[in-house]
């Protein structure tokens, strides 16, 4: 693996492992350290649109806040990228987990959850409130970011700005903000000991509406779990679903 020098100078005998969860656009490497304490390396391309930059900013505010999250160690511009090195969280991400029950991985969603939207937003510096979202939506058309092959099955076969068209013909008129993860797929949810132990991939962490985070959490729980459980989600986290806000902020994720 081809990483910046001076880690390589720093960790010459470490095993660099890529890992394959996730659809982030960044690569993400775990390093392997002789002491057992690992790190993670991740790496973006230098160019528009990339998103690391905002993940280092947010991986500090969520420091501040004392909400659990990888520290960041140190980042690097070289070789026409943008690397972050970073620590591990500890235990295995909900999607993975093999020891952990469906309620288990419901309970600790709800309240990883629940714990960051009651953040006040006053705290929060970034914005991502829906006008701003459907505007970086339609740059990424502008930019040809959008792969329409990986549309849901429902979208498949139609064009981005079809889709696009659609997106703002659903807009909902219902706002209640929160500090959002932004991307509250169960990958990015960590546990250890059957108890959370952080949060991962934030580079999309803001001010938005509460269904931002609660209409991708119930689809990664109905396509981890099974739709049986998408109810009991929606029932510990305390509010009841709203499917058209839900079927929409599954619709501007398309564009993510």
């Amino acid at each position: 693996m081809n990483i910046p020098n001076k880690w390589r100078e720093q960790f010459p005998h470490a095993l660099i492992e890529q890992q394959a969860i996730g659809e982030s656009r960044a690569d993400v490497f775990r390093l392997r350290r002789d002491n057992g304490t690992d790190l993670f390396l991740k790496a973006e391309p230098l160019v528009e649109h990339a998103e690391l930059a905002d993940e280092i900013e947010r991986l500090h505010w969520l420091q501040q806040q004392g909400l659990p999250a990888p520290v960041v160690l140190d980042e690097v511009q070289e070789n026409h990228h943008h690397w972050l090195l970073m620590s591990a969280i500890p235990g295995q991400d909900l999607a993975s987990s093999s020891d952990l029950s469906a309620a288990q991985i419901i309970d600790i969603l709800a309240n990883a959850l629940r714990t960051l939207h009651q953040i006040p937003v006053a705290q929060c510096p970034f914005d991502h409130t829906l006008e701003l979202r459907i505007t970086v939506a339609q740059a990424h058309i502008n930019a040809g970011l959008i792969d329409v092959t990986d549309f849901d099955d429902e979208r498949l076969g139609r064009s981005a700005t079809d889709v696009f068209a659609e997106l703002l013909s659903t807009r909902p008129t219902i706002h209640d903000l929160v500090v959002t993860h932004g991307d509250a797929y169960l990958p990015n949810f960590m546990a250890a000991d059957g108890h959370f132990s952080g949060f991962i991939d934030c580079g999309r962490l803001g001010v938005s509406d509460r269904y931002q985070d609660l209409a991708l959490a119930a689809r990664s729980v109905e396509r981890n779990l099974g739709q049986e459980w998408v109810r009991p989600f929606f029932e510990r986290y305390g509010v009841e679903p709203d499917e058209q806000r839900m079927a929409f902020y599954c619709l501007l994720d398309e564009f993510f």
